[in-house]
């Protein structure tokens, strides 16, 4: 039987995924518009950078 690579086929613990996401990094993006009749009223634009900060590694600002 041939051994599944990746996260299919186990079980996580959330702690260890968000520590998996956390030490590699994430982008989240999205978009909202609203509109009425085919006319666009408002427009958001949605981007997170989702980053671990370390010592060895310190936020920018």
């Amino acid at each position: 039987m041939a051994e599944e690579s990746g996260l299919a086929g186990r079980q996580v613990a959330l702690v260890d995924l968000l520590d998996r996401l956390l030490s590699g990094g994430a982008v989240l993006t999205g978009d909202l518009v609203l509109s009425i009749a085919d006319v666009d009223l408002v427009r958001v634009n949605l981007r997170a950078v989702i980053h671990a900060v370390t010592a060895d590694d310190p936020a920018p600002w």
